[in-house]
C-alpha cells in the first residue's frame, strides 16, 4: 500500500481533482446540468463537433493509408539513404502545431508556392490553407511521422515468410496484403488510429494558425474561453471532446488489447 500511495496522490492530484472541477464548471452555467445535452443541439457547437470528428477522422484514414503503406515499404527494403529517409519522415515530430500552420500557408496561402505557381501558369489563384482542407493537410503532416512510427514497428516484427508462403500458394499482390499483411498490422493500425484521431481532436496550434473561418471545436473552446469569458461553456465544450477522445482510447484498447495500445 505504501507504494501505491505515491501514484495515487499523483493521480487525484494531477487528473481526477482537475477532470471534476472542470466537469462541475461546465455545470455552472445558467442550464446547470443541461449544458452538456444543450451543446449537443445547439447548432452551432453540433456542427464544430461533427466538423472536428469528421476532419480528424479522414486524417486518420489518410495518415493510415500513407504512412501504414510507407513503413512497409520501408521495412522490407534495404537501400542505401534508408536511415536518412526515415530521419526526413519523422523531421515534423519536431516542428509544433503552430509551425506546422506556417508551413501550410507558404505552400497554399495567399502567396504560397501552389498559389504562385499556378499564377505563372495563366490558372486560376489556389488558396486553401483557410479552408478545411489546409487544416487538413496540416493535421496530416503533423500525423504522418507518428503513425509511420508506429507502423515501422509493427511491420518490422511481421514474419516475412508468411507472404513468401503466401505467394508461392498463387496468392495475388492484393490477396496477400488483405490475408496476410492487414490481419497482422491490424492491432497497430487500430492503436495508430486512436492516437492519430485523439491528437487531430484536440490540435490547437495548427487550427489556431489556419482556423481563422473555421469552428473546430478547440477554437470554439478558444473563443468561448478568452473572448466571451464564458468559463461555463469553454468547460463543457472541454468535457465533451475529452469523453470522445477518451472514448475512442477505450475503444481502441479493448480491441487491441492493453499492451498493444500502451505501446501505440
Amino acid at each position: 500500500m505504501a507504494l501505491v500511495a505515491p501514484a495515487l496522490a499523483i493521480v487525484i492530484a494531477f487528473f481526477a481533482l482537475p477532470a471534476v472541477r472542470l466537469i462541475a464548471t461546465g455545470a455552472s452555467g445558467p442550464l446547470g446540468w443541461r449544458a452538456y445535452a444543450a451543446v449537443l443541439v445547439q447548432p452551432r457547437y453540433a456542427t464544430s463537433l461533427v466538423e472536428t470528428i469528421v476532419i480528424s477522422a479522414a486524417t486518420t484514414l489518410a495518415a493510415l493509408a500513407l504512412a501504414g503503406t510507407l513503413a512497409v515499404i520501408v521495412a522490407r527494403a534495404r537501400f542505401p539513404g534508408r536511415a536518412a529517409l526515415i530521419a526526413a519522415l519523422t523531421l515534423p515530430l519536431a516542428f509544433p502545431g503552430v509551425v506546422v500552420g506556417f508551413l501550410v500557408i507558404a505552400m497554399g496561402g495567399r502567396i504560397g508556392i501552389v498559389n504562385a505557381i499556378s499564377s505563372a501558369l495563366g490558372g486560376p489563384r489556389i488558396v486553401f490553407a483557410y479552408s478545411l482542407v489546409g487544416l487538413f493537410v496540416g493535421y496530416l503532416y503533423f500525423s504522418l511521422p507518428r503513425v509511420f512510427l508506429t507502423m515501422l514497428g509493427a511491420a518490422e516484427q511481421l514474419d516475412a515468410s508468411l507472404e513468401d508462403a503466401a505467394r508461392s500458394l498463387g496468392a495475388r499482390p492484393w490477396q496477400v496484403v488483405r490475408d496476410v499483411l492487414l490481419p497482422g498490422l491490424q492491432p497497430a493500425l487500430i492503436a495508430a488510429g486512436a492516437i492519430c484521431f485523439a491528437t487531430a481532436m484536440g490540435a490547437f496550434g495548427t487550427a489556431f494558425t489556419l482556423a481563422t473561418r473555421l469552428d473546430v471545436l478547440p477554437m470554439v473552446i478558444y473563443t468561448a474561453f478568452t473572448l466571451d469569458a464564458d468559463i461555463a461553456t469553454a468547460a463543457t465544450l472541454s468535457v465533451v471532446l475529452g469523453v470522445v477522445t477518451w472514448a475512442t482510447l477505450l475503444l481502441a484498447r479493448n480491441a487491441t488489447g492493453a499492451e498493444t495500445a500502451a505501446a501505440g
